[in-house]
């Protein structure tokens, strides 16, 4: 993927996360300008995951397929329980 496409799905996935705190979406907007896109992606999932906020079945799979590309894989595994049944 190019990062156009990096910065579009981070970004997506951004604006649908349960992350409420302003200041991580200005740091991982801050992160995706500087294209530092797979630190951008694991400050998103890892402060999803260290607060224990709720995500979709739908919304795991996607961060799973950008894992495969940007890392974080065992992050995204931890990730799993945080899917709202």
């Amino acid at each position: 993927m190019e990062a156009v496409g990096y910065v579009t799905v981070i970004k997506e996935l951004l604006e649908e996360s349960p992350i409420t705190a302003s200041s991580v979406a200005v740091d991982v907007r801050d992160l995706l300008t500087a294209g530092e896109f797979a630190l951008a992606f694991d400050t998103m999932c890892s402060w999803i995951y260290e607060d224990e906020l709720p995500i979709s079945e739908e919304y795991y799979a996607r961060l799973v397929r950008l894992s495969e590309d940007l890392g974080s894989l065992d992050l995204i595994e931890r990730m799993r329980e945080l899917v709202a049944r």
